[in-house]
């Protein structure tokens, strides 16, 4: 009897294992060579681009290769994704981040930042104009510090007005919850 028990254990328990897995609302960081939608196990912290260190000044560029540094945004609320193309959880949300960024006029102080992980500026403006997307990509210039990029893609970083980071958010989310929108408009009403 504990033989049989034994034999359909194993496979519901891989069976399980594998829907975990599958089921993750992260992705792993992915060489620039590979274009697939499969998340694999390199880490984040290996991507040539992040570096322990919180106390830089962080440069990104826009798609005109205009500057823009965090240092330049203090009194604004800024919204930071983390994202590359090849990743399901960060295609999955982008609609209600578009959701909420629409929320949002060019008086409010408010900044959204579409940061491409693979550093591949023309590719990822391409990728949002062929999927119809209305949001401002970036690359990094400078190294992103691990406190705002660690461990997994999608990454979404918001820094108060005085720039300091007022949530830190791994995994695909819902950005167009009541809540999330009370949180900035909170921010946003903030003094400095």
């Amino acid at each position: 009897m504990y033989q049989r028990i034994r034999k359909t254990t194993l496979p519901i328990a891989i069976v399980l294992f594998l829907l975990t897995c599958l089921s993750s609302y992260a992705c792993k960081s992915q060489p620039k060579d590979q274009e697939t939608n499969t998340p694999t196990d390199t880490q984040i912290t290996d991507h040539p681009m992040v570096q322990d260190s919180s106390q830089a000044d962080i440069v990104f560029l826009d798609e005109h290769r205009n500057e823009i540094s965090l240092s330049d945004l203090k009194g604004k609320v800024v919204f930071i994704n983390f994202w590359a193309t090849w990743c399901p959880p960060c295609i999955r949300e982008m609609p209600t981040i578009e959701k909420l960024k629409a929320q949002y006029t060019a008086k409010d102080p408010i900044v959204f930042l579409f940061v491409d992980v693979d550093n591949e500026l023309d590719k990822s403006v391409a990728w949002m104009k062929k999927n119809q997307f209305n949001l401002p990509v970036f690359v990094a210039k400078t190294v992103i510090p691990n406190n705002f990029l660690a461990s997994a893609i999608p990454a979404t970083v918001i820094l108060d007005k005085k720039g300091e980071i007022a949530a830190h958010i791994e995994g695909s989310r819902d950005y167009t919850s009541p809540e999330f929108k009370k949180a900035i408009d909170e921010l946003l009403q903030e003094n400095i």
